[in-house]
């Protein structure tokens, strides 16, 4: 028998368990409407488009990469080259949708964005005085794996409009102070999660000034770019970026489906050897990655490369429908939330929400606990479930907060959801009314 305590500390860290735990509520009541996975919507997929792709990438390899058909066999079946093999599409797409202009050899094709955060995690940190900085509350896949790689993480609170640059120098002052080196800053820009919240653009060109000055890099997540709800698109960090100061991870999970399992990471710093010779950070990943997983599925990567191939390169005006959609999804959620919290009613006043630009997800504030136990009365007397916000913050913070994820849904389903959350709430404040009251 193996004693816990033989194994790494991380595994006992409880927000390791949150993915488990919220399967568990969601399999145990399956008749409940949940607002906490936050997946893309399954209309915009079709079985029958996969071969599709499929004979599209392999004409592209025919007709404009000159391969033979040994060498597509190759392409499709075999290993393959450990950063990928539709690295070039990538860096298409990434200047037609994107704006950024990155070298095919700085492009590492990974499996999932998950893959992207371990490998730059594992990459960047190399001494005890390493830390990372992350905008809290924080994405627990970044978390998560730091925790599991011993990185110390140090958080940096979100304000409304987004990363609070005051408090960054400020802790970037004190840790200088402590002796502790600042690495990188995990970042996701635009339509956080779990917040909904996004960098205003001169708050963007700060903080790349920041970075540059301190000398950490910003590790910039991406996957909801796409999907604004209220334009025009905010150029990303990446393609502000003049000094290669931004690694840049994307993934095909919203923009194409999470079934893929591809994603890339954009690694175009320049690393100095022993011998005097430089080299792209993408390099360094490639030697992390092909001891991970030794390359990413080649078949995946051929789906991706036959959707870029038949959208002229590019996947923003292929996810018209889709945008479309979440947008209506965002909107039919804060009508629904207006109508069954209104502000006349006086249970319904201390509860708040932010109003997100884009993306999947928002934050209620309640005047009461939003914890497991108030999610099992949640899920087992009103079918509806959510995620408490505390999932999200290391050690204290968001006790009375929950996220709401829209993108799963349809607009009856939201206004049937949002239905249910009323009736708990106004039941759960009306069992603490002392409580309630006090709040103000």
């Amino acid at each position: 028998m193996l004693l816990q305590n033989a194994l790494h500390a991380s595994l006992t860290d409880p927000s390791l368990e949150v993915m488990n735990f919220l399967n568990e509520i969601a399999i145990r009541f399956p008749e409940a409407i949940s607002f906490a996975p936050g997946r893309p919507n399954e209309q915009f997929y079709e079985a029958e488009k996969l071969t599709v792709y499929l004979d599209a990438y392999c004409r592209y390899l025919r007709e404009e990469r000159g391969l033979t058909e040994a060498q597509v066999k190759t392409q499709l079946f075999q290993y393959g080259r450990t950063n990928g093999h539709i690295h070039d599409l990538i860096a298409r797409m990434l200047e037609k949708d994107e704006g950024i202009r990155a070298a095919k050899e700085s492009i590492v094709v990974t499996v999932g964005c998950q893959e992207g955060m371990f490998i730059s995690l594992r990459a960047l940190f190399s001494a005890p005085t390493d830390v990372l900085l992350v905008g809290m509350p924080c994405y627990i896949g970044i978390t998560g794996a730091a925790k599991l790689l011993g990185i110390e993480i140090v958080p940096v609170t979100e304000r409304e409009d987004g990363l609070d640059l005051q408090e960054l120098e400020d802790t970037l002052s004190r840790l200088k102070a402590e002796g502790k080196q600042p690495r990188a800053l995990y970042l996701v820009a635009d339509f956080a999660n779990p917040s909904g919240k996004s960098l205003p653009v001169p708050a963007r060109k700060r903080l790349l000034e920041i970075a540059r000055g301190a000398g950490f890099l910003i590790i910039e997540d991406n996957p909801y770019g796409f999907f604004f709800r209220e334009g025009p698109r905010k150029p990303t960090l990446k393609s502000m970026d003049e000094h290669q100061q931004v690694i840049y991870l994307g993934s095909f999970s919203k923009s194409a489906f999470p079934g893929v399992r591809v994603g890339y990471a954009v690694a175009d710093q320049r690393v100095l050897g022993a011998t005097g010779k430089q080299h792209l950070l993408a390099d360094e990943f490639s030697k992390i990655k092909s001891m991970l997983t030794v390359n990413t599925p080649a078949l995946s990567q051929a789906i991706i490369g036959g959707m870029l191939v038949m959208n002229e390169g590019g996947l923003l005006d292929a996810n018209r429908e889709a945008i479309r959609f979440y947008k209506e999804n965002m909107d039919a959620t804060l009508g629904a939330l207006e109508r069954h919290f209104p502000r006349s009613e006086a249970w319904a006043r201390d509860v708040t929400w932010n109003v997100p630009e884009g993306g999947f997800f928002l934050v209620m504030k309640l005047p009461i606990e939003a914890d497991e136990a108030l999610l099992e009365q949640s899920a087992k007397h009103h079918q509806v479930i959510w995620t408490p916000m505390r999932y999200f913050y290391l050690g204290s913070g968001g006790e009375t907060e929950l996220r709401l994820s829209c993108s799963y849904l349809t607009p009856a389903e939201i206004e049937e959801g949002i239905t249910r959350l009323a009736r708990l709430i106004r039941s759960a404040l009306e069992q603490q009314p002392a409580r309630a009251l006090s709040v103000g």
